[in-house]
């Protein structure tokens, strides 16, 4: 896994084996990428919720492009471990929490401009859409925020109401979602 732009560009990070992960391919990060950058400003008003943050991959990416607000959410101790220590040594200064995405979403107070979520592949479309959902419900995206859902090209998330489109990369597809 690799830093793919910012002023960490080209950084490689080793994942552990015992991190029960599986990061976004470089291909895939880059072009998501390529679409939040013609839509959002990489500065200090922008801030970032990373759902089932893994191994910490995309809050690297736009903490590495110059966001400084970003909270990564999982509920495996070592992932929480991993994502501390990285960005310890890349002076990131991430905001990190061990949780159940549903339970930190539930007493979330903050708004957030952009929300990536990155479920277990066998995730089915209900829990998606749980998700989602409470994601609207609370509030907790911005107006004028999206939310990005990476899952498997065999799911379509398309029937929920905030569906604004879909993404294909690779293995993967990633769909949009706004207010």
């Amino acid at each position: 896994m690799r830093i793919i732009s910012g002023k960490n560009r080209g950084k490689k990070i080793s994942i552990p084996k015992n991190l029960p992960v599986r990061p976004t391919t470089d291909q895939s990060k880059e072009a998501i990428f390529n679409i939040i950058n013609n839509n959002y400003y990489f500065d200090d008003n922008l801030k970032v919720l990373d759902l089932f943050s893994g191994s910490g991959n995309i809050s690297y990416e736009f903490a590495s492009r110059g966001v400084k607000n970003i909270r990564c959410v999982d509920n495996n101790s070592n992932c929480i471990r991993f994502i501390n220590r990285i960005s310890n040594e890349l002076n990131f200064n991430l905001k990190v929490t061990k949780s159940s995405s549903k339970k930190y979403l539930m007493n979330c107070l903050e708004q957030y401009n952009i929300i990536f979520l990155d479920p277990p592949y066998e995730f089915k479309i209900e829990e998606y859409f749980k998700i989602i959902n409470l994601i609207f419900e609370r509030n907790i995206l911005n107006t004028d925020g999206i939310i990005i859902a990476e899952h498997s090209k065999q799911l379509s998330l398309e029937k929920h109401k905030n569906f604004n489109k879909n993404k294909d990369y690779g293995g993967c597809s990633f769909s949009f979602f706004i207010n």
